[in-house]
């Protein structure tokens, strides 16, 4: 069964791509949206949680991918493979996630800030996903 998500998209260098198509990917704390779930984006019309909506775009995830991240990179449950935050890899999620600039220390930085504003303890992992539409 389907699940219905409402998300706020508050990074403003991704508010514009996300509303022209431009971006269809979001990196998210925790595993909650599946293949198949619908997802409503929406602005604020000023202080996010304390400002009316000003926009809203409903999509449908295509892809839904765990992954683990914690000071020195990213990992996937599933697979040997860590990537640090300086490989290109990271740069490329952060170029498609819209991340000013595009690179890996950008894209820890936004998801630290964006999820309790500082990075996890040295041995912390925490679950995050990559969700695309």
């Amino acid at each position: 069964m389907t699940k219905k998500h409402v998300m706020a998209i508050s990074y403003q260098p991704k508010i514009e791509p996300v509303k022209d198509g431009r971006c269809t990917q979001t990196i998210r704390k925790g595993h909650r949206v599946d293949v198949g779930d619908e997802i409503l984006f929406h602005g604020w019309v000023g202080r996010p949680y304390r400002s009316k909506w000003n926009w809203r775009l409903r999509v449908v995830v295509k892809e839904s991918i765990r992954i683990l991240i914690s000071n020195t990179g990213i990992s996937f449950p599933d697979k040997v493979i860590k990537i640090m935050w300086s490989d290109h890899e990271c740069a490329w999620l952060a170029a498609l996630d819209f991340i000013e600039p595009s690179t890996g220390p950008a894209l820890r930085d936004v998801l630290f800030k964006l999820n309790g504003g500082k990075p996890p303890a040295e041995s912390e992992v925490h679950l995050y996903q990559i969700i695309r539409w």
